[in-house]
């Protein structure tokens, strides 16, 4: 029998007997007695495959605190090129030493079937008609839109000359500017 812990953003496969390092563990966590429950399972091969999502639902394991101790040297070394900037610290991770006692799971109860729940009177049951053919199911192409009348202002009707002849500028290659009168085309109705 065999289990997946996670713990410490890690994990763990372990079995009943197993001592592992493991991260610093909260203290809260921790019994008067060095003894700690993981609730955090993922997996539990035992004669049946029990796989969580993401936990096993009443699966639990039972370990024991072996000692507190403090993981190798890290050494961080930063450098910045043609600066003169080094620095040296270093680093050591603090660890439990931990001991598997014992792999726990409590089967589920057995789950009735449920029966599908019947509707209220005066409500007819949909999943008993056929569906809709291919040809009711056909989306009938939208209507073409009307596009609204343009009505001319006062001040388009007094103007229309000023609208036909405008002037534009343009440059020549000397850099002086030239005005070209430019000639609207009447609108199309």
């Amino acid at each position: 029998m065999f289990a997946i812990l996670e713990t410490g953003s890690k994990q763990y496969k372990v079995e009943e007997g197993d001592v592992l390092e493991v991260e610093l563990l909260d203290k809260d966590k921790i019994s008067t007695a060095d003894t700690l429950n993981f609730d955090s399972v993922l997996l539990i091969k035992d004669e049946d495959l029990h796989i969580g999502q993401p936990f096993v639902t009443d699966a639990r394991i039972q370990a024991k605190i072996v000692e507190e101790l403090k993981g190798e040297k890290v050494i961080v070394f930063k450098k910045k090129s043609k600066k003169q900037y080094r620095r040296t610290r270093g680093h050591r991770q603090k660890l439990h030493l931990i001991r598997i006692e014992k792999i726990e799971i409590n089967p589920a109860a057995p789950v009735e079937p449920v029966e599908p729940a019947k509707p209220a009177e005066g409500v007819e049951d949909v999943s008993e008609k056929p569906g809709p053919t291919a040809k009711e199911t056909k989306k009938k192409a939208p209507a073409a839109k009307e596009k609204p009348v343009k009505t001319q202002t006062k001040e388009e009707k007094e103007a229309p000359a000023a609208k036909e002849k405008k002037e534009t500028k343009t440059k020549t290659k000397t850099g002086t500017a030239k005005k070209k009168p430019v000639e609207k085309e009447k609108e199309k109705e």
